[in-house]
């Protein structure tokens, strides 16, 4: 071959064949080495980028704009409304204070772990959740689809949540707030109070039926809700302009939905605590109930809050650290932002309790007056006698301390007939133990408790402009999770996949504002995300560790940080986390058969709820939902087993570099091996950044040697072999 200086520019610019694993070790090679034919190592940073020869055009990879963006993104999308109105109520469920101490242990053994896996992957091969797991394993790439499937069902029903926040936040400019008080219905002859309203209470009455009008049974349409239909139009609207530039619109917005959260839950702390009966509240939430801890459940329960409250196995984790720089320092972020969600947690459950302590406290004064003149009637009528009462109680303004004392007298001198005679304690801890969670925590209790407040008005604005904006910064990351692996597998454009994956949820999502919508929101909420993330998550550790090889990782991870992890994290993804996992899934299965299938219906009649069972079709429906969100990962296995699909296709199984392209690379290996190199067909990903390590294929070689992925390549040779005189090239 002649070896004249343009053959030899053409070998270096040509021949450079390389696997994944060889892109992925982020080594760059200068342009001046090039033009010199001999092959340098630029320990410069440069950015990704993707050029076609001939041709001025550049395509880069989406990139922070900072690392506060990063982190404010990764905060937005684990810190969502499970904070708020799902902790609380475990806290309070699951022995007050005391239920911190399993949530704590098990965010260390599992919840950071696993967030510094989905971190370190996603930051280390630059693609979405299908590009990694086909990377890590193409037979495991279903675990990707699986992800995508995943964040879409929840998408669906998650954007229905923000879409109810929104129309509480807009009849909250109204003073009095429209749930202050039961409507008042008139007929031809008097006016009465709303029966449903009044057997309830007003802010019950305004949620399931001024907001949801509900109807009485899932098979019950009833038809569309209006109002609800042009909200969650309108909350899918915002998605949508926030995510159709990817990261580059989103990021900026993360500002603002991220950290105003936090503002609102400091005013509502602050001014929690200046309310009566707010410290009652959070003595009652921190109270440790130590026994209670040690119940299986208790653990069951606070291992799921940790693996929801991160996001793992969504895909916005892996979608989000794909855009970073390869050097960025992955463990931290992820200690950070697991500690930041504790702490989030923590706030919201004193703010939350704080509230509930108050409005506690105004129920029970209404307890104490509504009982103290049934006391005085009794005395009247000579069912009681006044010589058991006390001589300094004074009915007229009797204390809660007061009418406790009184209470307890009348029960032990009327033992045997003191249930005839209506009395009720009123105790301030009865009604803190009235558990509420989700919904009834946010649109009923919250809000009740809001209407004492003085200007109710703002704090009701605030309130729920807080949920709109923590369902906004979790909802981007599940988008991301779905447009990020699409647009890096299938090269489609980002601006019209999400618009067309906006318009199909919200098409979707009209089942969700049906007068029956909030018994399929509580189906999908129930059975599509939780066993299948499971699986994924188990899946992803399989993956890593057994089939990529965790001293393989854990070398992978030294060489993107600059350090050494600790050996604690080799012990947790190899042996704690994956044992623990399969607990909580076998766990969640038994939780799942023994707990009877059904959803909590309104009826109007009574005005309250009762519980139903799914009918056949929506036991179908169920049944599905986790069945289609796990049946990617056997299909992709079956079809790379059984090679349906050839990996030249669209794999990222074989790919070639050429000059900052990744090239799809014919497999064949057989015939000249220029063919091998002419037959590349450039494709639209940009290429990892690159490290010191370069592999070039050696003209004719007469063997296959092994890449140092395990893959084979044609004679692989060590570029920064010393003093390679120009006739070996």
């Amino acid at each position: 071959m002649p070896k004249n200086s343009k053959v030899v520019k053409r070998e270096l610019d040509d021949e450079v064949i390389e696997s994944v694993k060889d892109l992925l070790s982020n080594e760059d090679s200068s342009d001046d080495a090039f033009k010199k034919s001999e092959l340098m190592v630029d320990d410069q940073e440069e950015k990704d980028v993707d050029v076609e020869e001939s041709s001025d055009v550049e395509d880069e990879r989406p990139a922070w704009n900072s690392k506060l963006q990063y982190i404010l993104a990764q905060v937005g999308f684990s810190v969502g409304l499970g904070n708020v109105w799902r902790f609380p109520y475990l806290c309070q469920k699951n022995g007050g204070g005391a239920y911190l101490v399993p949530y704590l242990i098990l965010l260390l053994i599992i919840g950071i772990p696993l967030f510094f896996l989905e971190l370190a992957v996603g930051q280390r091969i630059r693609r979405g959740s299908i590009g990694v797991w086909n990377y890590i394993s193409p037979k495991l790439g279903g675990i990707g689809f699986a992800s995508c499937v995943v964040c879409f069902f929840v998408a669906l029903y998650y954007n229905v949540i923000i879409g109810w926040s929104l129309f509480y936040f807009s009849q909250s400019f109204q003073h009095p707030l429209p749930w202050d008080q039961c409507p008042l219905v008139k007929n031809t002859s008097h006016t009465f109070v709303e029966p449903e309203c009044e057997k309830s209470s007003a802010t019950t009455y305004y949620w399931y039926r001024e907001a949801l009008n509900i109807s009485s049974s899932l098979s019950e349409s009833g038809g569309l809700n209006w109002k609800m239909t042009i909200c969650l139009l309108a909350a899918w609207v915002m998605v949508c302009l926030a995510m159709i530039k990817g990261i580059q619109s989103s990021g900026k917005i993360m500002y603002f939905s991220s950290l105003f959260p936090y503002v609102v839950l400091l005013c509502f702390l602050i001014r929690g605590l200046l309310l009566n009966g707010s410290v009652d509240g959070i003595r009652h939430m921190f109270t440790p109930k130590l026994e209670i801890m040690l119940e299986p459940k208790v653990w069951r329960e606070a291992a799921t809050q940790v693996f929801f409250a991160l996001g793992l196995g969504f895909g916005g984790v892996i979608a989000f650290s794909s855009y970073n720089k390869r050097d960025n320092n992955c463990h931290f972020d992820a200690v950070l932002v697991s500690f930041i969600n504790f702490f989030t947690s923590v706030l919201a459950t004193l703010v939350v309790f704080a509230v509930l302590g108050f409005k506690a406290n105004i129920i029970n004064e209404k307890c104490v007056i509504q009982n103290s003149e049934k006391i005085l009637k009794l005395l009247k009528i000579g069912n009681l006698s006044q010589d058991m009462i006390p001589h300094h109680i004074n009915f007229s303004s009797i204390t809660a301390e007061d009418y406790n004392l009184v209470y307890d007298i009348i029960q032990k001198v009327k033992e045997e007939e003191f249930d005839s005679l209506g009395l009720k304690s009123c105790q301030i801890e009865d009604e803190l133990n009235k558990a509420v969670q989700g919904t009834g925590l946010a649109f009923i209790a919250f809000t009740e408790a809001m209407t004492h407040f003085p200007a109710s008005p703002f704090w009701s604005v605030m309130f729920f402009l807080m949920l709109v904006n923590l369902g906004l910064g979790s909802m981007f990351g599940t988008i991301e999770g779905i447009i990020t692996p699409i647009v890096d597998t299938f090269k489609v454009r980002k601006e019209i996949l999400t618009v067309i994956c906006c318009l199909v949820a919200f098409f979707i999502g009209l089942i969700f504002v049906q007068r029956s919508g909030n018994y399929f929101v509580t189906m999908f909420d129930d059975y599509s995300a939780t066993l299948p993330l499971l699986i994924v998550v188990i899946l992803e550790n399989i993956a890593v560790t057994q089939i990529y090889g965790i001293d393989k990782f854990m070398e992978d991870l030294k060489d993107m940080l600059g350090f050494s992890p600790s050996q604690y994290y080799y012990y947790m993804w190899k042996y704690v986390s994956p044992l623990v996992l399969l607990c909580l899934l076998v766990a969640s299965i038994v939780q799942m058969g023994l707990s009877p299938p059904g959803y909590n219906a309104w009826i109007e009649d009574t005005a309250m709820e009762e519980f139903h069972s799914y009918p056949t079709w929506g036991m179908i429906v169920c049944i599905s939902l986790m069945v289609l969100a796990i049946l990617p990962v056997p299909i992709v296995f079956m079809v790379r087993h059984c090679n349906l699909i050839d990996d030249s296709s669209g794999s990222l199984a074989s790919v070639s570099y050429k000059r900052g392209r990744i090239i799809k690379e014919p497999v064949n290996l057989e015939g000249d091996d220029t063919s091998l190199i002419h037959g590349k067909s450039p494709s639209e990903v940009p290429s990892p950044n690159f490290g010191k390590n370069i592999y070039r294929k050696q003209t004719g070689s007469p063997t296959l040697d092994t890449a140092p992925n395990g893959r084979y390549g044609i004679g692989y040779l060590m570029a920064d072999m010393p003093d390679m005189p120009e006739s070996d090239l």
